[in-house]
């Protein structure tokens, strides 16, 4: 599929899914939700892709819905509410329920709807440029579903704080690496995107049954008190048994070769 908003790649056993309107900051408008639906569909779908990046052209990584587009499209804002209303926020990898690894990497400005695809990936590079913000509060709108998600990665007095004073004030790379947010800065910037293919390829080696069934696991454990968390996570385990992996993965390691692992 052909995409105005977005650059879908594959480079190797990993996708790139990349925002691609850097002339406006990466905002989000109605096509780009759309698109992310069908950009995140397809690199999930695909055997060969294993492993997701999600980066952006541009200075900016994402800075949230098109406010500009919100304010003069008539039926830009009903339309947004009618999907949260409805809960169907596919535009991000975890309402889809992908459950492929997601690396983000954040170059830049990343503020408001922004905040999502940080809240929703599994590992989050930042280059040291990079700057976290929330402005709803400053337009006029709630702060909601972005940073109640981040409360699962970050102390909540930080994530009050971003959400509470709004664009006025902005976070550092340093200071998210600091409050578990992101688990790497990547200095000088313009290595974001290798070190992002670095990490994905790494990742990529490990058996895609296992990468899915821990990925399940260790998301579902935020849902869920510890006892049933546990038990979730031990039906993961043993649904793996039997699966060729299982005898691929000490056979390869036996022989000191790269395990040929089955696709899902």
């Amino acid at each position: 599929m052909s995409y105005q908003t977005l650059q879908v790649e594959r480079r190797g056993r990993v996708g790139w899914l990349i925002f691609n309107r850097p002339d406006v900051r990466n905002a989000m408008n109605n096509a780009m939700r759309d698109e992310l639906r069908e950009a995140w569909t397809e690199l999930a779908a695909d055997p060969e892709v294993r492993v997701i990046v999600n980066a952006a052209n541009g200075k900016a990584f994402q800075t949230g819905a098109d406010v500009r587009e919100l304010a003069t499209d008539g039926q830009g804002m009903e339309r947004y509410r009618a999907s949260v209303e409805a809960w169907d926020l596919g535009f991000t990898s975890w309402h889809l329920g992908i459950d492929k690894p997601v690396i983000a990497a954040v170059n830049g400005i990343c503020a408001g709807g922004g905040l999502h695809f940080v809240a929703d990936a599994d590992i989050v590079l930042a280059a040291s440029d990079a700057q976290f913000t929330d402005p709803h509060v400053s337009v006029g709108q709630t702060s909601a579903i972005e940073t109640i998600a981040l409360m699962r990665k970050m102390p909540a007095e930080a994530v009050l704080r971003m959400a509470l004073v709004g664009r006025y004030e902005r976070m550092s790379a340093q200071r998210a690496l600091d409050l578990g947010m992101i688990s790497e800065i990547v200095d000088p910037p313009d290595r974001l995107h290798e070190a992002a293919q670095d990490l994905a390829e790494k990742i990529a080696r490990n058996s895609p049954a296992a990468l899915a069934a821990t990925k399940r696991a260790l998301w579902g454990a935020l849902e869920s008190g510890l006892t049933d968390a546990c038990r979730a996570g031990a039906a993961e385990l043993t649904g793996l048994w039997g699966h060729p992996d299982q005898t691929e993965g000490p056979a390869a390691f036996a022989a000191k070769r790269e395990p040929d692992w089955k696709t899902l």
